[in-house]
């Protein structure tokens, strides 16, 4: 589960082949984009659905973003020193 988690939250960079993780601003910025073309009236019905599945899938992604940054700030708070937080 935390192979599948990691793959989630990261993307190829720029054709390098190398994984980077994807910042929470992006994941933000792509979700703004998503409610861009859902506002829009042109959009079809079809197109509506495909952009509100895609709009979900960014939103789990900001969630398990978000789950790591607690997880990370729970190890901080409970020993009082900063340990790597690994998932």
């Amino acid at each position: 589960m935390e192979d599948q988690t990691k793959k989630q939250i990261t993307e190829q960079n720029d054709g390098t082949g190398e994984d980077r993780e994807i910042t929470l601003e992006e994941l933000f910025a792509e979700l703004d984009g998503i409610l861009e073309n859902m506002n829009d009236r042109e959009v079809t019905l079809e197109d509506a659905f495909s952009l509100y599945e895609k709009g979900m899938r960014t939103v789990r992604r900001c969630n398990e973003k978000l789950d790591l940054v607690e997880k990370k700030m729970m190890v901080i708070a409970q020993d009082g020193t900063e340990e790597i937080f690994s998932p």
